[in-house]
């Protein structure tokens, strides 16, 4: 992965489309490096979750090509290479296992990220009527030690109907539910580190499925 790394590192500091086209034939070169490492995950994570077994790697990846119509910041490509696996892959609905390698940025991550209106709503109310078993999850010790919850944006106050002073008040405020693992970079230099890496996702298996239970429901999946 070191060279993966050295190459995203150089787009970092020349990220325009002149030297990219210039280097086009290394970065073919290095992607499908990566989608080997990410259907070695996938492999790895099916032992434990059935529902990614049979996953494509390239069903995960994200297209390192930025989308720029709306944003202000105009450099044309992403300075990292990333993986959503999920059943469905990269477009999926449910919670999955995020992979995300770039200098100085790594992560491994996951939930439920940017739900929409509607379930955003039915996932507050399975978090208030089963907030005892979502403490369970996130207050094991595994899962304290490797993983801090992502910082976004969140409401001021608890949306209705909940109880402004309820237990679960700071969770039903949040607008997405995602846990993140930072990485260095020479995590990805010790050669066991897909397993390693599955190893983390395995603890964040019970979390993604809480939230799951509702997906599945609300879009009946």
């Amino acid at each position: 992965m070191k060279e993966i790394l050295t190459f995203l590192s150089q787009l970092r500091e020349n990220n325009n489309r002149e030297w990219f086209q210039a280097h086009k034939e290394e970065y073919d070169r290095l992607r499908p490096i990566f989608i080997e490492k990410v259907k070695q995950l996938i492999n790895r994570i099916s032992q434990f979750d059935d529902e990614i077994a049979g996953l494509d790697a390239k069903s995960c990846l994200y297209r390192i090509y930025r989308d720029i119509r709306f944003s202000p910041d105009k450099t044309p490509y992403k300075t990292y290479m990333s993986a959503y696996i999920a059943k469905g892959g990269r477009k999926s609905l449910r919670a999955g296992y995020y992979f995300h390698l770039e200098p100085g940025g790594s992560m491994l991550s996951g939930g439920a990220w940017c739900p929409e209106p509607k379930l955003l709503k039915a996932l507050r109310q399975a978090i208030y009527d089963n907030y005892d078993e979502l403490q369970e999850i996130v207050g094991k010790r595994q899962f304290k030690s490797l993983y801090q919850f992502w910082t976004s944006e969140t409401l001021k106050i608890v949306p209705r109907p909940f109880p402004r002073d309820c237990e679960q008040a700071e969770w039903l405020k949040r607008k997405d539910y995602v846990v993140v693992s930072h990485k260095d970079d020479s995590f990805f230099d010790a050669p066991d580190w897909i397993e390693k890496a599955a190893h983390e996702f395995q603890i964040m298996k019970p979390f993604n499925d809480f939230f799951n239970y509702t997906i599945d429901e609300v879009y009946d999946l």
